[in-house]
């Protein structure tokens, strides 16, 4: 067994094979974003869910665990809500990340009964959607393009300088390298163009 952390679950070997999970890590980085501060810089930057649905720390925290198990695609969310034990997990705790208030709001956020512990693809790609500016230019075929800075992606630049902060605090760094690569997949569509890796992407 291993020693709880800042929340209210806790590890230990089980026999069974129900509710059995193979990311049974990622409900430690529900410890880090709780410590850190990031729910909270979430809550006060990130603006965009609305009145209904998921809420904002919901959809966020969606997206750090799709990219923590490996997902490469909103649809790799359906492989998070399959694993009963994660979402177990995830149900038991989430009264614990959720403000009062904001449980309070859950039931009013919902038509009917929430039925998922993760937002749904399409959930979380109109909400991703939110965050384009609709009257900024578009991208051209054939051209590299960087898209307007909104305010609402500004809120997510808020959020992760907060986390970004509680680590420098607890490990001080004087430099930090960032490697960011475009996701390369493969296409046979006939006007696609190719990539630097001599495919079609």
């Amino acid at each position: 067994m291993l020693p709880q952390g800042v929340l209210i679950f806790q590890y230990e070997a089980e026999g069974s094979s129900t509710g059995v999970t193979s990311l049974a890590g990622l409900p430690l980085y529900l410890d880090l974003i709780h410590s850190s501060g990031l729910a909270s810089a979430i809550r006060q930057h990130v603006d965009v869910a609305g009145r209904q649905g998921w809420l904002d720390v919901q959809m966020v925290l969606a997206v750090v665990f799709l990219n923590l198990a490996g997902g490469d695609c909103v649809e790799d969310l359906e492989r998070l809500e399959q694993d009963s034990g994660f979402t177990a997990v995830l149900r038991a705790i989430e009264r614990h990340l959720l403000l009062r208030a904001e449980r309070r709001s859950l039931k009013s956020r919902w038509r009917r009964k929430r039925q998922r512990a993760v937002p749904s693809p399409s959930a979380l790609s109109a909400w991703l959607e939110r965050f384009d500016d609709p009257a900024s230019p578009k991208a051209v075929a054939g051209t590299a393009f960087i898209p307007a800075v909104t305010e609402a992606l500004q809120g997510l630049w808020w959020a992760n300088q907060a986390l970004l902060g509680f680590i420098q605090t607890h490990q001080p760094a004087t430099a930090a390298t960032l490697d960011m690569d475009a996701t390369l997949i493969e296409t046979h569509k006939r006007d696609a163009l190719h990539c630097y890796k001599g495919f079609k992407a």
